[in-house]
């Protein structure tokens, strides 16, 4: 059954546009949130009769779902409509951190510790099963709303089951998938039971044109729909940038590269407000003057390879002391999935080192590390502009925003070091000094590097670094794969 407005334009995701928390005096406070899909459906305009689904992911979410029916308030989401699904807890939570984010995300960005993990036994089923029925829900939902021959946008690793579930439900709709994450090889991907692999593969192959954020992250999904399916990798054209597609069971699925890019215009309004400036007095006390300053922003996700990046930091403290004194290294690490023991434990070992680091070499009025954990973007927009090197060193991402993201605000020009196994690495490579992020010490080589990199060139490798970083921003990186869909 379609539903009576029924949605010309879909975007599906995990989270959405706005969450929900419960006052003291029951009311529900709204809290919006920003990002490339936000920035994209604003580009399309609250006229177009877009409409994004999401699941409610706490208390006041569902709270929100169950005094609206779902539908939430176009107040509460800057105009966009939106269909909140109120999934059962703890089918959510199955899903979401059983699957989503200790499976799929670990198989994607190689985290995996083998001689221990994973384990595909009896509870992994359980949580499979809840994979299965939380992508349903979405399925069922998109289904219902859309219009005959609507495009649907589904988007990233929690939602791989639906383009197919969806082919099936309503084969009349246009419907693309866009990864935000890495693709694992087929060696890897193969980790998965291979009833598990084919069912993630098949369900986006369900899509007219599933995308990625770099052409290294297609060719993987390709290679592991070769070799796991059996499907045809079909090549057009010569070279990376040929065209790319699937043909499996008389279907074909075109591949699709977008490189999610920086919003400067944003960026830099945002980096030049009160409490920016506010965050930049306060850290500039803490660093102390005439210091230069290495910079890492990231939340502690332990695909980030910050544990890797302090003990770089503290090699290049022991092998150069020169530094001793004249460097500080400003650490942002925002908990991240502290629900989950292991980002607990990660945590803890990055608080553990940073405070290693500053008792071994500290001084009356020098503090080598200076470690925030607690989320503040105002702050995090202050160290960009302070930033003398930009540390990002991953061990492995789909793309990395805070790559692009430095360049855009730095106020002097800034080096950037980057693992090479960062998306990002893909279109700022040429103007960066790239790390093995496994390789300590290569690591402390390339800080040093970084330091002493000339004031002329350090301004001319951010201008370029800036170009490429917002060569595509959000609201056309959404509107490109729109296009590329619809064409």
């Amino acid at each position: 059954m379609v539903a009576e407005h029924a949605a010309p334009i879909l975007v599906a995701s995990n989270r959405g546009p706005v969450s929900y928390k419960r006052r003291e005096d029951g009311s529900l406070a709204a809290g919006r949130g920003g990002g490339g899909l936000v920035s994209g459906l604003s580009a399309i305009g609250t006229g177009s009769g877009a409409l994004w689904v999401c699941s409610a992911l706490g208390d006041g979410d569902r709270e929100a779902v169950r005094r609206t029916g779902g539908r939430l308030d176009p107040a509460d989401t800057g105009g966009m409509s939106v269909r909140m699904l109120d999934i059962a807890p703890e089918v959510f939570t199955a899903a979401y951190n059983g699957i989503a984010n200790s499976v799929l995300w670990f198989i994607h960005h190689l985290l995996y510790q083998t001689p221990l993990e994973p384990d595909f036994d009896a509870d992994f089923r359980a949580q499979w099963a809840a994979y299965e029925a939380y992508n349903a829900a979405f399925a069922d939902a998109l289904a219902e709303e859309a219009a005959p021959g609507a495009v649907v946008l589904v988007q990233d690793y929690h939602l791989t089951l639906v383009p197919g579930l969806l082919r099936e439900r309503r084969p009349d709709l246009r419907v693309g998938h866009f990864s935000h994450t890495p693709w694992a090889p087929p060696d890897y991907f193969r980790m998965l039971p291979d009833d598990v692999a084919g069912q993630v593969l098949r369900g986006v192959l369900g899509s007219d044109r599933a995308a990625f954020l770099t052409r290294r992250w297609a060719e993987a999904f390709a290679a592991c729909c070769a070799d796991v399916l059996g499907a045809e990798v079909v090549r057009q054209g010569d070279g990376a940038d040929g065209a790319l597609s699937v043909l499996f069971e008389g279907r074909t699925t075109r591949l699709g590269v977008h490189g999610l890019g920086a919003d400067a215009d944003f960026l830099r309004e945002r980096a030049h407000r009160a409490d920016v400036e506010e965050r930049m007095a306060a850290l500039r006390e803490q660093i102390g003057p005439d210091r230069k300053t290495i910079v890492r922003v990231d939340r502690t996700e332990l695909s980030k390879n910050i544990v890797r990046g302090l003990r770089a930091y503290r090699r290049l403290l022991e092998d150069r002391p020169q530094w001793r004194g004249k460097v500080v290294h400003i650490a942002f690490a925002y908990p991240s999935r502290q629900d989950l023991a292991v980002y607990r434990d990660y945590t803890a070992a990055v608080e553990r080192v940073a405070q290693e680091i500053n008792s071994a070499f500290g001084t009356e009025d020098w503090l080598p590390v200076v470690l925030h954990v607690k989320d503040d973007f105002a702050r995090s927009l202050a160290a960009y502009r302070l930033a003398d090197v930009a540390l990002v060193n991953p061990i492995r991402d789909g793309m990395n925003l805070v790559a692009k993201e430095v360049p855009v605000v730095s106020d002097r020009g800034c080096a950037l070091v980057l693992s090479r196994e960062a998306g990002a690495f893909a279109e700022l490579g040429e103007d960066a000094i790239t790390v093995n992020p496994f390789d300590v010490e290569a690591t402390a080589r390339a800080l040093h590097e970084a330091l002493l990199m000339e004031p002329a060139e350090r301004a001319e490798r951010t201008k370029r670094l800036a170009s490429a970083a917002t060569a595509l921003p959000p609201a056309r990186w959404f509107l490109d794969q729109l296009r590329a869909l619809e064409a």
